[in-house]
C-alpha cells in the first residue's frame, strides 16, 4: 500500500491543537511538509515544533483567522505569491456555538458560513490550480457527523456543516478529472477542546455532572469509549495518500459506530 506523502506539500488549518493537530501530524509522519494554518502565532509557533521531521522534510505556518474571510485570502494570496503551492488541504475550523436552531440569530448563521463554506472556498481556490498543474490533489474538509443524523442542540453547526457536506460533493465531481479528490471526514465524540465545551454546556443545561453527562454520552457509542485525536488523525493521512486516489466525494464517520445511518 502507497502510503508515502514524501515530496507532498499539505496546508492544515486550524491545527494547533485537536484534530488539526493530529491530523498534521499524522501528515508530517507519512513525508509530507506541513503548514499548519491558524490565528495565533504563538499557538503555531508550539505546535510547529511537536511536528514529527525528518530529513528532507521542510514545515512553517501560517497566520490566518477564520472569523475574517479576507484575512484568509490575503494569507494564502502571500503564500502563493511567495512561491508556495499545495498538493494537500485540509479544512478545520472551530465549530459554532451551542444551542437551538430556532434560538440563534442571523448573524450566528452569516458568521459561521463564513468561517467554514467561505474560508473553505477561498483556500480550495488558491490551491487547486497548483494540485491541476501537479496532477494530484487532496482537499479534506474535517465537518461533523450531523451531515448523516443532525446532533440535538448543534442548531447553527448542523445547519453550517450540511452546507459545507453538499459543496464537497459537488467539487468532488468537478475536480476528479485532475486528479483531485474532495473528501469529508467526520469525527464522532473525540477527546479535544471542542469535546470538553459540549459537555460542559450540556452539564450546564441539565443541571448534572460533566463526569453523568460523559458516561451517558459513551454508552451511545458501541466502541464503549470516546476516539482519540491520533485516530482521526490517522483516517485523514489516509484519504490525502496515494492509495486512496479512488475514493472520492464521501463522507466518512470516524465515530466508533455511534451515527445510525449508513
Amino acid at each position: 500500500m502507497n502510503l508515502n506523502l514524501s515530496g507532498k506539500n499539505a496546508l492544515v488549518c486550524g491545527s494547533t491543537q485537536g484534530l488539526g493537530l493530529a491530523v498534521a501530524k499524522e501528515l508530517a509522519l507519512l513525508g509530507a511538509n506541513v503548514t499548519l494554518m491558524a490565528r495565533n502565532e504563538e499557538k503555531l509557533k508550539t505546535a510547529f515544533a511537536e511536528l514529527p521531521l525528518r530529513d528532507g522534510q521542510c514545515h512553517g505556518y501560517l497566520v490566518a483567522d477564520f472569523s475574517n474571510s479576507k484575512n484568509v485570502s490575503t494569507s494564502i494570496e502571500a503564500a502563493i505569491q511567495s512561491g508556495q503551492y499545495f498538493h494537500i488541504l485540509v479544512n478545520n475550523t472551530g465549530g459554532p456555538a451551542g444551542g437551538k436552531a430556532i434560538d440563534a440569530t442571523t448573524d450566528q448563521f452569516i458568521n459561521a458560513f463564513e468561517s467554514h463554506l467561505i474560508c473553505n472556498q477561498i483556500l480550495t481556490q488558491a490551491l487547486v490550480p497548483g494540485m491541476k498543474k501537479a496532477g494530484f490533489g487532496r482537499i479534506i474538509n474535517v465537518i461533523s457527523t450531523s451531515v448523516k443524523q443532525p446532533i440535538a442542540g448543534l442548531g447553527v453547526s448542523n445547519t453550517i456543516r450540511a452546507a459545507v457536506a453538499n459543496w464537497s460533493k459537488t467539487l468532488s465531481v468537478e475536480l476528479a478529472p485532475f486528479g483531485i479528490t474532495v473528501n469529508n471526514v467526520l469525527p464522532g465524540f473525540t477527546q479535544t477542546v471542542r469535546a470538553d465545551y459540549i459537555v460542559q454546556k450540556k452539564a450546564s443545561d441539565t443541571g448534572n455532572t460533566p463526569e453523568h453527562i460523559m458516561s451517558e454520552l459513551v454508552k451511545e457509542i458501541p466502541a464503549g469509549r470516546i476516539g482519540q485525536p491520533e485516530e482521526f488523525g490517522a483516517a485523514v493521512a489516509f484519504l490525502c495518500s496515494p492509495a486512496a486516489g479512488y475514493i472520492n466525494g464521501i463522507n466518512l464517520p470516524v465515530d466508533g459506530g455511534r451515527t445510525g445511518c449508513l
